[in-house]
């Protein structure tokens, strides 16, 4: 079998064969170096981001682009929020409001630019994808790198209030480091873990973890606004994408459903609604896009597609 039908018969194939879900690596992990001579250098207009609004990973990257300034450096494509046999797929705005069509390489479906840069590549096509538009390459697929280099590599062109922002802290590194390997497992994985299992047994391996997680983050930041040092950074970007995502999706959809952020976790909802009140956060959330997009995707978790009314808690309303 060619690897594309291999892989339209298997990208919605979540589970293991123990029922447990595990997450592929990304396997694109080149960086942009503000180095002389480095392959991969910053440069105004270079570099594409392609993104879909409903993924959690790829929104950490449109989060740090925007709250960074970088509009200008980095432009961005939108895929529709229907993932189905193909994969990801580009759509004109017409058919799917809030979608940005291809203008780099005019592809139908994320998985041409993957076969562009390999034609043997056989693993899953995943968003965030970073393009590089000169040298007409995949840079980077993996958003834990890309909000990263968005953070630093692209100073040296900034204003003085956009270069001072730093989500990274040198002096707070290692307790970034260590909350983000804890709140990565059990979190931000820990919904998809839970939700794609396909035995009771792996179900629970992840969803009591789940909610033993957000009990001790609810519990740090029922002292500090923000999860390291009382300082915004990256931490909290990694965490903002999954816990909006939390109530309208992953409470239901991935059967998450101990608890609620908005009736149960009063501290994170209010952190929610001091970083989606941030300049610029707000417009970075499609909750259309988000909600169609797990609810009529996923269809071996949901075979009618029917979309649920609710949207979680407004995070617009005041900081109490």
């Amino acid at each position: 079998m060619s690897t594309a039908k291999k892989e339209q018969t298997e990208i919605l194939n979540w589970a293991s064969k123990d029922g447990e879900f595990r997450r592929q690596q990304s396997v694109f992990r080149d960086q942009i170096v503000d180095e002389p001579g480095a392959k991969f250098a910053p440069e105004r207009d270079r570099y594409h981001l392609y993104v879909s609004l409903a993924c959690p990973w790829a929104h950490r990257t449109l989060m740090v682009r925007e709250l960074k300034g970088l509009q200008d450096f980095i432009t961005v494509s939108v895929v529709d929020y229907l993932l189905l046999d193909k994969g990801w797929k580009f759509s004109p705005a017409e058919e799917c409001p809030g979608a940005i069509p291809d203008t780099v390489n005019n592809a139908s479906y994320l998985r041409d630019l993957y076969f562009k840069v390999n034609p043997e590549y056989n693993g899953r096509f995943t968003v965030p994808v970073l393009w590089d538009k000169k040298l007409d390459t995949l840079v980077n697929n993996e958003s834990s790198e890309i909000i990263r280099m968005f953070n630093t590599c692209f100073d040296k062109f900034l204003p003085n209030d956009k270069k001072a922002i730093n989500y990274y802290p040198e002096n707070i590194r290692a307790e970034i480091d260590e909350l983000n390997e804890w709140v990565y497992d059990t979190v931000n994985n820990g919904v998809y873990k839970s939700g794609f299992a396909t035995s009771q047994q792996a179900y629970e391996n992840n969803v009591y973890p789940l909610f033993k997680s957000l009990d001790r983050i609810e519990d740090i930041l029922s002292k500090s606004d923000y999860l390291v040092a009382n300082t915004f950074t990256e931490a909290d970007i990694r965490l903002f994408t999954t816990i909006i995502r939390f109530d309208p999706v992953y409470h239901g959809h991935f059967k998450c459903n101990a608890k609620s952020i908005e009736k149960d976790y009063p501290n994170i909802l209010k952190w929610a609604r001091r970083i989606y009140q941030m300049p610029g956060v707000a417009g970075t959330v499609n909750m259309d896009h988000i909600k169609k997009h797990y609810y009529m995707s996923h269809r071996q978790i949901n075979p009618t597609q029917i979309v649920p009314i609710g949207t979680g808690p407004d995070l617009s309303l005041p900081i109490s």
